[in-house]
């Protein structure tokens, strides 16, 4: 692998860690499967794409992503709080609206480019021309402070409340506390990463376009997935900050898997395969474990 395809694998690995992070919230502290993400990040990515064309700061246009992202997390879940539609339905009819609103806030254009707008990227590289890893530097500075401020704020009572919402919803029903509430606080979050996520996205590669959502959720899964799998070999009680800091390695580990497959030739129509393969390999880890645990016994025991 060459250096500049290196440095961009880990440069979209920073920003893919950021959409991990609100996987994360949505999957394993809520445990609900979240389909919104493939259209939210795609909202991010067009809003703040739009107000960098309209020269609005880059870091304003990143905060509107977040809150339009957490809009669409809020209506998935209040579909299926006030609507009872099920979670994974509830995400699916999100996630097929924001195709037509996305189109309307891109200007009913496919794609909307940057070429000439400024972003936080040009910004940084406008501030340190001499260095050659701007871009890494942003998104890593970027991403540690959203994951600090995440880990702060699920160790106060909010997200003390938040994460049992998700451990055992009756308990805290028992305990006074408005678990619908949390829910949708919960998913608002979630998507308001992922369209954070996506508008970082479409200023660290100039452009927004509409069908750049495909397959985001399984890239949030797999780096979770991933990154849990391979912590989970050293301990089997995480703590939060580790938890939080295998999602974000889960990401990069992912991106430089592609980009190997990429390198070694692999048609890039076969991207969404490896991307399954990855996926379906991380989840099988602890069944083989098992079985080959059962196997040994067997053979011991003859």
């Amino acid at each position: 692998m060459t250096y500049a395809a290196l440095l961009g694998s880990l440069e979209l690995g920073l920003i893919y860690a950021i959409l991990a992070l609100g996987v994360f919230l949505s999957y394993r502290t809520l445990n609900t499967p979240d389909l919104t993400v493939d259209g939210s990040i795609v909202t991010g990515a067009a809003v703040s794409a739009m107000l960098c064309s309209a020269e609005v700061h880059p870091l304003l246009a990143l905060l509107a992503a977040f809150a339009a992202g957490a809009c669409a997390g809020a209506v998935t879940s209040l579909l299926n709080i006030k609507l009872h539609i099920e979670p994974l339905l509830s995400g699916i009819l999100v996630m097929l609206g924001l195709y037509s609103i996305n189109m309307h806030i891109m200007g009913n254009r496919a794609n909307v480019a940057l070429l000439k707008s400024p972003t936080l990227y040009k910004l940084t590289q406008e501030a340190f021309s001499e260095c050659s890893f701007t871009g890494l530097l942003t998104g890593g500075a970027f991403l540690l402070v959203l994951a600090v401020l995440f880990y702060l704020f699920l160790n106060t009572r909010l997200g003390y409340a938040l994460r049992a919402t998700g451990d055992n919803e009756a308990m805290v029903r028992a305990s006074g506390i408005n678990s619908n509430a949390m829910k949708i606080l919960g998913l608002a979050l979630s998507n308001g990463f992922v369209g954070l996520a996506g508008g970082l996205l479409a200023q660290y590669q100039s452009y927004a376009e509409i069908g750049m959502g495909t397959g985001m959720v399984v890239i949030g899964l797999a780096s979770v997935i991933i990154g849990e799998t391979i912590f989970e070999c050293f301990s089997k009680s995480l703590p939060l900050a580790v938890r939080l800091t295998a999602v974000c390695v889960g990401a990069v580990l992912y991106r430089l898997a592609i980009a190997s497959a990429i390198n070694a030739g692999m048609p890039a129509n076969d991207l969404k395969l490896i991307s399954a393969l990855i996926v379906t390999a991380a989840l099988s880890v602890g069944p083989l474990k098992a079985w080959g645990r059962q196997l040994f016994v067997r053979k011991g025991g003859l």
